[in-house]
């Protein structure tokens, strides 16, 4: 087999896989609570999924900022500055979540507020978030021990953490929700719990030094805090795209559709997350082959393993597309939706799916532009994508067209950002890839 293919399928393979078993978390939850609670509770997780799509963004902010980091230097065979960088993304990890800990524990009504929760929805958002945020610290810290861990390594060991923790969160979800009746609050809970063992499980491979980053003594560096927000601002910028697009749609869909639109909305939802476990799993995977190959100067493999990934995301995406397309009404019966729900689901899916296609070209793209030292680059296609052509999209197609186009909306905004990502690409490496960039 080809070195590169070879190399390609050990980091790809188990990333796609741990981002698949991580979409279990969300989509296990919601079977649970949609047999066990009721439609209109996965209404109310859909409601409170900005925010918990917000914090978990902050989370790649100071973890892919310090991975890009440490793979360029791993690449250059720096082993002491990559693992300053691990140390002090670490710390930066750990305040983050938990600020966002007391934000989520101490104003919960104001924040379900804020997301548009009330009537129905007021009482199972805050539960939900009250509990959900209790969790932040290990939930933060296994993301960020799982980004380091496939850096360093260990891209199978980070799959079977991943995969332990998510056989964990099935029993739990079904005790708590079934057994016990706790509602929200109990998938909640067992959610947290499983991210808290997935943390340990992964702490393993840093405690038993197996791999050159250590969990040590260090300093804290100003300087390195600004280099790690710098490189991880892309993916900040990446990862809000979901939770706006989330908000946009369900502020029009109330608007025009009601009720009915949020929670056809909200299984659309699950199968967003899954499509997008894979095009993040395939992105991830080639984030330390980027890495090492622009810290090499290795312009050959660089190019091929960004090429394999854009081939890798346009066939995934039209697989996930025709399987929405085939199986929209069992996936609708899997949540326990009622009828006028899954009437709804099924014919929005397929107006809905096919933005697939270029949100995993644009998720790639944006990753190839950020692991290479091109941040402004990368951002720029993620703000394009997330805060300029989604939110235009939505409300002004929204409101001329009305229900007629609003599934649309969100594909042609990822179209548009991938025309741009596309131009961005190209321009920046007019002159080939500048490897000397500071």
């Amino acid at each position: 087999m080809n070195p590169r293919i070879k190399t390609l399928l050990k980091y790809i393979v188990p990333t796609v896989l741990s981002q698949c078993a991580f979409f279990l978390f969300l989509i296990i939850d919601g079977i649970f609570v949609g047999n066990g609670v009721g439609t209109d509770a996965l209404g109310a997780v859909n409601l409170a999924l900005p925010f918990v799509m917000v914090v978990g963004a902050v989370f790649m902010l100071t973890t892919i900022g310090g991975v890009t980091i440490t793979a360029i230097r791993i690449g250059r065979k720096d082993f002491d500055g990559a693992n300053d960088a691990f140390m002090n993304s670490l710390f930066c990890t750990l305040a983050v979540s938990a600020v966002f800990t007391l934000i989520g524990v101490f104003f919960t009504k104001p924040l379900a507020a804020m997301l548009g929760a009330g009537g129905v929805y007021e009482k199972m958002v805050t539960d939900y978030l009250f509990w959900y945020s209790l969790f932040t610290v290990p939930s933060a810290l296994a993301v960020a021990l799982q980004g380091f861990g496939r850096n360093d390594g260990a891209p199978v060991f980070v799959m079977v953490s991943t995969i332990l923790s998510t056989m964990l969160n099935i029993f739990l979800d079904w005790l708590f929700v079934f057994p016990l009746r706790m509602g929200l609050k109990g998938a909640a809970i067992a959610t947290g719990i499983s991210q808290t063992v997935g943390f340990l499980i992964i702490s393993v491979h840093f405690v038993m030094k197996r791999g050159v980053l250590r969990v040590r003594r260090f300093k804290l560096s100003g300087l390195l805090f600004k280099k790690v927000l710098k490189r991880g601002v892309p993916e900040l910028l990446s990862q809000l795209t979901g939770p706006v697009m989330i908000y946009c749609m369900n502020l029009m869909l109330m608007r025009y559709i009601g009720e009915a639109g949020i929670n056809a909305y909200s299984i659309i939802c699950y199968i967003i997350s899954f499509a997008y476990a894979v095009f993040f799993g395939v992105s991830e995977g080639l984030q330390p082959l980027f890495g090492r190959s622009y810290g090499d100067k290795n312009e050959g493999d660089l190019k091929f393993y960004y090429r394999a990934g854009l081939i890798l995301s346009f066939g995934s995406s039209f697989v996930i597309y025709f399987l929405t397309i085939l199986l929209g009404g069992p996936i609708c019966k899997l949540f326990g939706a009622d009828s006028e729900t899954t009437d709804l689901a099924v014919k929005a899916i397929p107006l809905n799916s096919w933005s697939f296609i270029f949100a995993g070209l644009n998720t790639i793209i944006s990753a190839y532009l950020y692991s290479t030292k091109r941040t402004k680059e990368s951002a720029a296609v993620n703000v394009l994508r997330g805060f300029i052509l989604s939110p235009i999209c939505v409300f002004l197609l929204s409101m001329a067209f009305k229900d007629a186009i609003i599934w649309h909306t969100i594909g042609i905004a990822e179209a548009l950002t991938f025309i741009a990502a596309l131009l961005i690409v190209k321009n920046s490496e007019k002159h080939g890839v500048d490897f000397n960039k500071k």
